[in-house]
């Protein structure tokens, strides 16, 4: 059976969606099993979700006892109902909290292949929903417990069922009468998610085409009123509810110190030129990265056919509007990765120039290149001989999936190059998430500062020392997550007072002298019990941070 056979075999009707689901259930599945928590937004979200399930307050977002006033509840909720099903907030299971983010990619997958399949043939819509759910950027955030992944499903659905509608009114097939409510659907739950990022990449859609088309007739097939109703349905009860708990101070913090401040400036130090997005599409992109040139050719060459319009006016205003913000992050353009996909995948469905072809091949072993060195740097800088082996096999198939894609493009096969370089580079992200990066022991503090807890039985949920633990030179919230709401994030003095007082203290060796003369102060004595070194990762430090406890604490837990 040739390759053609099989892609058109597995391409028809709600088996191309399912197999693009699928793709990307397999390239974020293993970083969502053995993924430590990361610092700092995810292990800020999945701590505020536990927090929500030990409190039954559904409403307002907190971590410890601060408010988190910068993103909408939806994904707690979804976080909150996964951790309900499958774990429980006690248990601290991160792969719980990151199920939605793994549904959203696949969910991003899926409505990539089934809106393309409103406009394309169905291998081309099927090869468009492939390359988003393997692509490095969704198959990163997939496993990553915060808002992006579910934000770039609930967004990429709203924007194909949008598709379907204009390709219909275009002399496509007919969109069916649920399109029309999955739409709003969507958008309501992408509200929900991350507020008007989703509408905003909608409305820029909308309005793009009514002027490249000056004809406005498709849209009034939107029932805007009765949307508009869906829209306020979902997310009004919970914005009326966290209006008055917090008597409007959701609002003016998440508009007037999170929003405005990305419209006004680099935020949070992450601000960066016009063209940021550009230069790290072909990285965040990859393997799709060996189509962009193509991609480029056939959106100029085809800009007159409604598929390829549709694509363009889902993803070059967005793109306009996230460069010229000064605050910048490589997820941000993510929801509109669904027209990249789109432009890409029509590419595929002709023969592909020699220049194109060319500078497709070259951007893709560079991009392969460049993260094989980049895994090499990592083993170098964090890891040690025993770690060589996954870093190798992770480089390996980083570089195989960039030479191998590279050599058959070149040589014309291009629908084998892009198959070929795919399945590889799905591995390769297999092997960094699941078999090297785990193993750089330096990056991971907070899961090894809870292990030395556990196997000393201080750890909190073990119900044996007293709780909560202090801790003096280190908040970074992975290990709040790790130990629980009540973790004292505090100074020498507070961690002195919890030996004292018979808990355990961790200090990071910076606070040594201090903890030691408030512990002297308080004549009490501290025992060793365990020492982990690295790197916060999220300030660039390196530390030191010692476990200590009473010696009647320890002789007790260890009875």
């Amino acid at each position: 059976m040739t390759l053609d056979a099989v892609l058109t075999k597995w391409s028809g009707g709600w088996r191309g969606p399912a197999l693009a689901a699928f793709i990307a259930f397999l390239a974020g599945l293993p970083g969502l099993v053995a993924m430590p928590p990361l610092d700092r937004d995810e292990a800020r979200f999945a701590q505020a979700t536990a927090q929500m399930l030990e409190s039954d307050d559904y409403v307002v977002i907190r971590f410890q006892d601060a408010p988190r006033f910068k993103k909408p509840v939806g994904i707690h909720w979804l976080q909150a109902a996964s951790v309900s099903l499958v774990s429980s907030p006690e248990a601290r299971q991160i792969w719980a909290y990151r199920l939605p983010s793994l549904l959203g990619a696949m969910l991003a997958a899926a409505a990539c292949a089934w809106g393309a399949a409103g406009f394309f043939d169905r291998r081309t819509a099927l090869l468009a929903g492939a390359l988003l759910g393997g692509c490095l950027l969704v198959s990163t955030e997939a496993f990553i417990a915060k808002t992006d992944s579910a934000l770039a499903g609930t967004t990429t659905l709203a924007l194909a069922a949008l598709g379907r509608l204009y390709a219909a009114q275009r002399g496509g097939e007919p969109a069916g009468r649920g399109a029309v409510w999955i739409f709003w659907a969507a958008l309501a739950a992408s509200t929900l998610i991350k507020g008007p990022i989703g509408p905003m990449v909608a409305s820029f859609a909308m309005i793009t085409l009514a002027v490249w088309d000056r004809r406005t007739g498709w849209l009034a097939g939107l029932r805007w009123w009765w949307g508009l109703i869906i829209v306020l349905a979902v997310v009004g009860p919970w914005a009326g509810a966290v209006t008055v708990a917090t008597d409007g101070g959701f609002w003016s913090e998440a508009v007037g110190s999170d929003l405005a401040p990305k419209l006004a400036g680099g935020q949070e130090t992450h601000g960066a030129p016009p063209g940021y997005h550009l230069l790290l599409t072909p990285l965040l992109a990859f393997p799709m990265t060996l189509l962009l040139p193509a991609a480029a050719v056939a959106a100029w060459r085809h800009r007159a056919e409604p598929g390829v319009r549709f694509a363009l006016a889902w993803l070059i205003p967005i793109w306009i509007v996230f460069e010229a913000l000064p605050t910048k992050l490589p997820h941000y353009l993510m929801p509109a990765y669904g027209g990249l996909a789109w432009l890409a995948a029509r590419a595929l469905a002709e023969p592909i120039g020699a220049v194109a072809r060319w500078l497709g091949a070259g951007l893709l072993a560079v991009m392969g290149l460049v993260l094989a060195g980049a895994v090499f740097y990592l083993l170098s800088v964090y890891g040690d001989p025993s770690d060589a082996w996954a870093a190798t096999l992770a480089g390996g198939l980083f570089a195989a999936a960039a030479l191998v894609g590279a050599y058959l493009m070149v040589r014309r096969a291009q629908q084998a190059a892009v198959l070929g370089a795919l399945a590889l580079a799905i591995l390769a992200h297999a092997a960094l998430a699941a078999a090297f990066a785990p193993r750089l022991d330096p990056l991971w503090l907070s899961a090894r500062l809870e292990r030395a807890l556990e196997q000393t039985r201080l750890l909190p949920r073990q119900g044996v020392a007293e709780a909560p633990v202090a801790v003096a030179g280190f908040a970074e919230p992975s290990l709040v997550f790790a130990l629980g709401t009540a973790t004292e994030l505090h100074g020498p003095a507070e961690a002195a007072q919890a030996i004292v007082e018979g808990r355990p203290a961790i200090v990071e060796q910076r606070e040594e002298a201090p903890f030691r003369e408030a512990l002297e102060a308080r004549a009490g004595t501290a025992v060793l019990v365990a020492s982990v070194g690295g790197i916060n990762y999220s300030k660039g430090d390196p530390m030191t941070l010692r476990v200590y406890v009473a010696p009647e604490v320890l002789n007790e837990v260890r009875r």
